[in-house]
């Protein structure tokens, strides 16, 4: 029976790269890529001569059908994005959507992803938290802003460069300047970076050293403050 293999790829060390991953990119009748020249580079490394076809958010709502033709007519599909696992703030839901109305067979291999290192390493809680991937550019930005204010999970967002000073900004106004954040910066990479403090530390510290590369934000969720309520039995009552 055919299959999508969801594929991730790493988000920038290549060490990450699973021996799976690379046996299932091999094995495939066609690879579909975010961008087949970024992911040529990928394939070339590790000697990859699958066939690759462009599939990003631009155009996949015109090929899905085309591409569930082609695995009910047998062939097994790989899906992979420029970086880390599709379908995270990636092209990869609508296809994947598509095959589970379909009853194709869809297998996601586990691997690089960028917001678990960084909550993990953020030393904020990680038991309960919310991916918010990107906040919106201009409209329901604010609306977003007022409902995060109320949330009480660790938040974990993508933020591009040029927008982190801003948004670090509206972590203040928002949230207040105490709230922890970490910003992590070019994760696996050589020069990766983990930034943490209060919101005003961090937009201070970036202020002065201008933000480069893949950010991940991990922000501590409001402290609900728990009511106190007196012992049936006071101190001093024990004492008497």
């Amino acid at each position: 029976m055919s299959k999508l293999y969801i594929v991730p790829t790493p988000i920038g060390n290549l060490e990450d790269m699973t021996f799976r991953a690379i046996r299932i990119l091999k094995e495939v009748d066609l690879i579909l890529a975010e961008d087949t020249r970024t992911s040529g580079k990928l394939l070339k490394h590790f000697e990859i001569g699958t066939h690759m076809h462009s599939h990003h958010m631009h155009n996949e709502h015109k090929t899905t059908e085309n591409l569930i033709a082609r695995l009910k007519a047998g062939e097994n599909i790989a899906l992979i994005s420029d970086a880390g696992t599709p379908a995270i703030s990636d092209p990869g839901f609508l296809l994947t959507r598509a095959c589970v109305e379909n009853k194709i067979e869809v297998e996601c291999l586990p691997g690089a992803t960028a917001f678990v290192p960084a909550l993990v390493n953020s030393g904020l809680p990680n038991d309960k938290f919310v991916f918010e991937g990107f906040l919106p550019d201009k409209k329901g930005r604010q609306t977003r802003f007022l409902t995060l204010a109320e949330e009480t999970r660790t938040m974990i967002l993508y933020v591009s460069p040029h927008k982190l000073v801003k948004t670090l900004a509206e972590f203040i106004q928002y949230f207040g300047e105490d709230r922890q954040v970490c910003v992590s910066r070019e994760l696996s990479k050589l020069h990766e970076e983990n930034v943490r403090g209060t919101a005003k530390e961090v937009l201070t510290h970036f202020e002065k050293t201008a933000p480069r590369g893949e950010i991940v934000v991990v922000v501590a969720g409001k402290t609900v403050e728990k009511e106190t309520k007196k012992s049936k039995y006071s101190k001093d009552d024990e004492e008497e």
